[in-house]
């Protein structure tokens, strides 16, 4: 099985991973300042996603910080040096520091929430030969459906995005070895979305709820 140790969800879909460096994806409601991102991946420009308070609390300085490009202006305001900031599209590959990545549009399609005109995205990122998919505020769609990837980390909590019977079928579809729950138990969902989501999942795939 797969190692999570050191993989947190530590509030609402905001992730760290510490393996040999330090990342974070949308951070949000950050409570102590860590001041220690190698990387900070952000989906989109929803302030649950793109705070710039919580960004504060972890960055350092020459962290480097991905974005979609709806939020340029705002991470340059945001005093980050143009050498640290990578802009990216949907559907791209690129490296930083030997870290590849993917981004995967994140959209719905059943809501307006969030269009897939607005260029937002989801992440595939490889970290020591394992392919961790951060998927962003967004449903089942033919763009996800085809993600390859180890470990998933997907919202259940609905309304907004997926709830948990979609994400479910999602990740029973792409056959990650782990599934993990995010987007529920503050603004939308609870914990009981994802035990339904983990409860949906087929025997193969390991749920693992990493977020109390």
């Amino acid at each position: 099985m797969l190692n999570l140790d050191n993989v947190k969800v530590l509030y609402h879909s905001s992730i760290r991973i510490n393996k040999g460096m330090i990342i974070y994806f949308d951070p949000y409601n950050i409570d102590i300042n860590y001041n220690d991102a190698d990387l900070i991946f952000i989906t989109h420009s929803h302030y649950d996603h793109y705070s710039e308070e919580d960004i504060n609390k972890v960055r350092k300085e020459n962290t480097i910080i991905v974005i979609p490009e709806d939020l340029y202006s705002k991470v340059q305001s945001n005093r980050f040096d143009d050498n640290n900031i990578i802009v990216v599209k949907p559907n791209e590959e690129h490296v930083v520091n030997n870290i590849k990545f993917e981004t995967v549009p994140a959209y719905n399609v059943n809501k307006g929430f969030h269009p897939k005109s607005n260029g937002w995205i989801g992440y595939i990122v490889e970290i020591e030969g394992i392919r961790y998919y951060i998927a962003g505020d967004t449903d089942i769609n033919e763009d996800n459906l085809k993600v390859n990837c180890d470990v998933a980390f997907v919202p259940v909590g609905g309304t907004f995005t997926m709830n948990a019977n979609e994400a479910a079928e999602l990740i029973n579809e792409i056959k990650p070895k782990v599934a993990i729950p995010i987007h529920y138990g503050s603004i939308v969902g609870t914990k009981q979305d994802a035990i339904k989501f983990v409860n949906l999942l087929k025997d193969e795939i390991k749920g693992e709820i990493l977020l109390n």
